[in-house]
């Protein structure tokens, strides 16, 4: 079985920063493309980051210049580094891995539980 496990939400100031991470564990064979996504109270899940095995990164406008995504791929986690935290960017943050289990198998989708992110004016 393989899980996503995300850290590092919390309450912070406007302005402020924070980094999640997200590690995946079980069996992995090998993990494609990685990225976190958000929701919003009375909205719907949207895509922030992403990342590919080949590191190459992109970032929706919203946080583009604010927030940086990465990935260490020998402890199989990704992270998000967010700075100048704006109101607007509260909900929970969750985390998205493409994983092939093992060389036998194709590749599946992976969510974590999702992490609080709440930024007070």
């Amino acid at each position: 079985q393989v899980q996503l496990v995300e850290s590092g939400g919390g309450l912070v100031q406007a302005g402020g920063s924070l980094r999640l991470s997200c590690e995946a564990s079980g069996s992995i064979f090998s993990i494609s493309a990685m990225a976190w996504y958000r929701q919003a109270p009375g909205k719907q899940r949207e895509l922030v980051a992403t990342t590919t095995s080949g590191g190459i990164t992109n970032s929706a406008d919203s946080v583009k210049g604010r927030f940086t995504i990465s990935r260490d791929d020998a402890k199989n986690t990704v992270y998000l580094q967010m700075t100048s935290l704006k109101p607007e960017d509260t909900g929970v943050y969750y985390c998205y891995a493409v994983i092939r289990p093992d060389s036998s198998r194709a590749y599946f989708h992976y969510w974590g539980q999702g992490t609080q992110v709440t930024v007070s004016s």
